[in-house]
């Protein structure tokens, strides 16, 4: 991302300082599996994580976490309520997502919420473990009977996520309202 957009986020973040620390995803409470009692398969990357609600879960649940976001406000944010919460097993990535490069078959899970790069996706893939899961979620372009001016670019097509990972074992797909669902494995 550019500096505008990191300058923009950490401006979003700021503004919602003095907010309750925000819950984790329900689609992540539903669909993420305990980690192996040990080994690689414990490691889990929350994309975008803003100020990292769900790869904090994540790690209370005993997974070692990546958080990569391009804000550092919000990864501060997440470092606080870390250590707020005795949460160790968390490494926060600041990170330009247009120019990172994402290691291939490290994560045993990786979520993304509210994000869209389709150039990431293919990267997105290739990050995850075979037998690994995806659990992925944002807005798609109904989102825009809610916000006219949202810039469709982020927006999914309904259908277009599940078309990204058909062939892994698709857990769960919908295209519900504005919001666009998957979990997957990879085969």
């Amino acid at each position: 991302m550019a500096i505008a957009d990191r300058l923009k986020w950490d401006h979003t973040y700021l503004q919602r300082e003095g907010d309750s620390y925000p819950p984790p995803d329900p689609l992540l409470l539903e669909f993420t599996p305990p980690p192996p009692v040990s080994g690689f398969n414990r490691q889990a990357l929350d994309v975008a994580a803003g100020m990292g609600q769900n790869g904090l879960w994540l790690a209370s649940q005993g997974y070692s976490v990546d958080l990569m976001d391009t804000s550092r406000v919000g990864l501060l944010r997440a470092q606080t309520e870390a250590t707020r919460r005795g949460i160790r097993s968390v490494n926060l990535l600041q990170v330009d997502l247009d120019e990172t490069a994402l290691n291939n078959e490290t994560y045993a899970l990786v979520c993304v919420f509210r994000y869209l790069k389709r150039d990431l996706m293919k990267q997105i893939r290739a990050c995850v473990r075979p037998g690994g899961r995806i659990i992925y979620q944002t807005f798609n372009t109904r989102y825009q009977d809610v916000r006219p001016d949202m810039n469709p670019d982020y927006l999914l097509r309904p259908g277009e996520l599940g078309g990204y990972f058909a062939d892994w074992k698709i857990l769960h797909n919908a295209d519900e309202r504005y919001i666009s669902q998957l979990v997957a494995l990879k085969k």
